[in-house]
């Protein structure tokens, strides 16, 4: 009986540990994966604006879905990636991973767009 107990509790003891060895690594995934989203709208609340929601992310992952609302083609770029030229109407969606808290600039790239106002800094902490 003793032997069946001792058996019973290494068996035990065993599985707990292959549980949490399986555990923690999926857990630390979990953080790493995480995805912010930003709405950005091109050509808003003027032509030659944008308007960003949220303005303040988190490092990681983030998701920007780019409209442009205005009249006139524009595009939106930030931490070196770029989506397409956007006529009105159109969207694109542009995921960028910040891996170091600061100010990051972003701006269209069509020319005098930015000089017009169409750029800003979105911070990330």
């Amino acid at each position: 009986m003793t032997r069946f107990r001792i058996g019973f509790l290494s068996l035990l003891a065993l599985s707990a540990s292959a549980v949490l060895v399986w555990a923690l690594p999926a857990g630390a995934h979990s953080t790493a994966k995480r995805v912010t989203t930003v709405n950005v709208s091109a050509g808003a609340p003027s032509e030659f604006k944008f308007s960003l929601s949220p303005k303040k992310v988190s490092k990681g992952i983030v998701t920007f879905k780019v409209k442009n609302v205005g009249q006139v083609p524009h595009d939106f770029k930030i931490g070196g990636r770029q989506t397409k030229m956007l006529n009105p109407g159109q969207s694109a969606t542009l995921r960028v991973t910040f891996l170091k808290a600061g100010k990051y600039p972003y701006l269209c790239t069509v020319p005098t767009h930015a000089t017009l106002g169409m750029k800003g800094v979105l911070t990330v902490s």
